[in-house]
């Protein structure tokens, strides 16, 4: 237990700063709210009204956000597997293959449904 002292004395004290930012934030901070504060900033333009629900996104953000997700966690797979690349041998490189085709049937799919063309 003693190796796990120092982590927990550091979790601690970042965890007492996070709660003492946000309380000393909303003690400390001016309190004068007004309408124009309370819009929303559209890069200096006049804010459009918004429908009561809230409106929709199109979907394609959505679809964006998650392709990036994917192809982001391929990448963060990719670099232990270079770093100990020949340690792993044969049965390592095979992994990693099947992994790459994967996505990139992933990726095909995604390509030829449309997924990256923006209209």
């Amino acid at each position: 237990m003693q190796l796990y002292t120092p982590v927990l004395v550091l979790a601690l004290i970042a965890a007492a700063f996070a709660v003492g930012s946000v309380v000393m934030s909303s003690q400390v901070g001016p309190r004068r709210y007004n309408r124009a504060k309370l819009d929303s900033y559209e890069c200096g333009i006049e804010p459009t009204p918004q429908p009561v629900g809230g409106g929709r996104f199109p979907v394609k953000y959505f679809i964006t956000a998650m392709m990036f997700i994917v192809f982001d966690i391929e990448i963060v797979f990719l670099y232990p597997w270079a770093v100990h690349f020949d340690a792993l041998r044969g049965f390592g490189l095979l992994e990693m293959v099947l992994f790459i085709i994967t996505v990139f049937v992933a990726y095909a799919y995604v390509w030829r449904r449309g997924g990256l063309d923006w209209d």
